[in-house]
């Protein structure tokens, strides 16, 4: 991640999903190309196999990176979160570019929104980002903001943009050592997930 992500979504919670998509396209799309060139030059390969390739690269960091942070529990949930949207993040403009997507074009934060099922259509998820249209956050802020505790808001929306509606689902994650295992499944499953829907997304 960029290095100074963590202090940018904690200087605006309400913000964070808009702000990591905004950073993916900025670091991600480039690299996505290149990427693209790349094995298209060496390998004949279609646009699907360069997708599951995509799918399983992510998978894999997925995993590890859940393995990595799960050892801190509590401790490491907001660098867990924050580490595992943004390989999730990659994961979309790899499988953009795949496709044949330009990984560089202004929507492609936009899409990342809606795969998240946080934005209906890319044009809403797109005047949000450009600050024309009224934020995912301003229309679900969260008590915990409004109480002044914004690393909980920050988790709250971070969690939301991770498609968990509740921290329910996200508890074993608070248990170190436990967490390594709960971590490591259930970020290559949802990896997998998202990777399937972005695939039905740009193929279409």
């Amino acid at each position: 991640m960029p290095p100074d992500l963590i202090s940018r979504l904690r200087a605006d919670p309400l913000r964070a999903p808009e702000t990591i998509a905004l950073a993916a396209g900025e670091v991600h799309g480039p690299a996505a190309a290149a990427w693209e060139r790349d094995l298209r030059s060496r390998y004949r390969m279609s646009d699907r196999d360069l997708a599951r390739r995509a799918k399983a690269r992510h998978a894999a960091l997925a995993r590890l990176e859940g393995a990595a942070t799960g050892v801190g529990g509590l401790v490491t949930l907001l660098p867990d979160l924050a580490s595992l949207l943004w390989i999730q993040s990659r994961l979309v403009f790899y499988v953009a570019a795949a496709y044949g997507h330009d990984p560089e074009d202004r929507m492609r934060p936009a899409e990342l929104l809606v795969l998240r099922h946080l934005y209906p259509d890319a044009q809403s998820a797109r005047a949000a980002l450009d600050g024309e249209g009224r934020r995912l956050a301003e229309a679900m802020i969260d008590k915990s903001l409004r109480a002044g505790r914004s690393d909980l808001a920050l988790v709250h929306n971070l969690l939301r943009f991770a498609g968990k509606r509740t921290a329910k689902s996200f508890a074993g994650r608070l248990i170190p050592g436990f967490a390594v295992l709960v971590n490591s499944v259930s970020n290559e499953r949802d990896t997998r997930a998202l990777a399937d829907r972005a695939i039905a997304f740009y193929e279409r």
